[in-house]
């Protein structure tokens, strides 16, 4: 299972690499950012960003997506796994950003795939009986690619990917799903966005096994330096692209975030 799950990775990522130019960038547009990226996130590829509670990782993933639309016309899909549409919505207001509004005018699907979740341990497909894991990646992917064809889209955002994957027992089954989802993505030449928990926060911390499948990790967490709490950006991971791997602090502000590529944290 591992050997196989093993070079799954390597297909992905080989495909991945063999479609895009390693030069070409998609900027996210998000004052600082960018700056951290040497130009934006590469183009085409899979970008897990991973944080805590709180840390701003559907308030970044949306104004990713708001900026595509409405800065460098390319639309977007947002695949919410956990709150309704209606939610994010409603909290992504706050900021300015009508995602209802660009819904209606076909620069942005808004796919809301909770009630996967709650799906029967089997169902039936015409004749046959599917299990219920591999029923709802399969129409996960489907709602993925269709949405994509219709809007054209270039950027995708699926926030969060643990609800999906964290139906699969095991490391071994929740890799293979993951490399699955990877693998979809990539074949729709966008560049992506998937979110998970961080589960061990601190500097000094474990590396999650998502890591190692993304093309790139932008860490998000909140922690103690000195008296003070401060949002700490990082980026992890980023291949095929030169850039700072620091640690530099970063706020939520009226208007999205805001990073600050210049200040040291430590």
């Amino acid at each position: 299972m591992i050997s196989a799950v093993l070079e799954a990775d390597r297909a992905v990522m080989a495909t991945a690499s063999g479609n895009h130019n390693a030069n070409s960038r998609t900027p996210t547009g998000i004052p600082g950012l960018d700056k951290l990226l040497n130009g934006g996130l590469p183009k085409g590829r899979i970008i897990l960003l991973t944080g805590g509670p709180g840390t701003g990782k559907t308030i970044l993933s949306s104004q990713f997506l708001v900026n595509g639309i409405l800065d460098y016309d390319e639309n977007g899909v947002y695949v919410s796994l956990d709150e309704n549409k209606q939610h994010v919505c409603e909290e992504m207001l706050d900021f300015g950003w009508d995602l209802s509004d660009l819904e209606s005018n076909k620069k942005l699907a808004l796919l809301e795939a909770s009630p996967i979740r709650y799906l029967p341990s089997e169902i039936k497909v015409g004749k046959l009986t599917v299990g219920r894991r591999e029923f709802s990646m399969a129409t996960l992917i489907d709602m993925i690619k269709s949405s994509v064809s219709e809007l054209g889209a270039k950027r995708i955002v699926v926030d969060p990917v643990t609800t999906l994957v964290f139906q699969y027992e095991g490391q071994a089954q929740q890799r293979t799903a993951l490399v699955e989802l990877i693998e979809a993505l990539a074949d729709t030449d966008a560049t992506c966005i998937i979110t998970t928990e961080l589960r061990r926060p601190g500097f000094e911390r474990n590396v999650d096994y998502e890591e190692y499948l993304a093309h790139g990790v932008i860490l998000l967490q909140q922690l103690q330096v000195g008296k003070s709490l401060l949002r700490v950006i990082q980026i992890e991971k980023m291949r095929k692209t030169p850039v700072d791997n620091q640690p530099r602090p970063y706020r939520i502000t009226e208007t999205g975030i805001e990073v600050f590529p210049r200040e040291s944290v430590l």
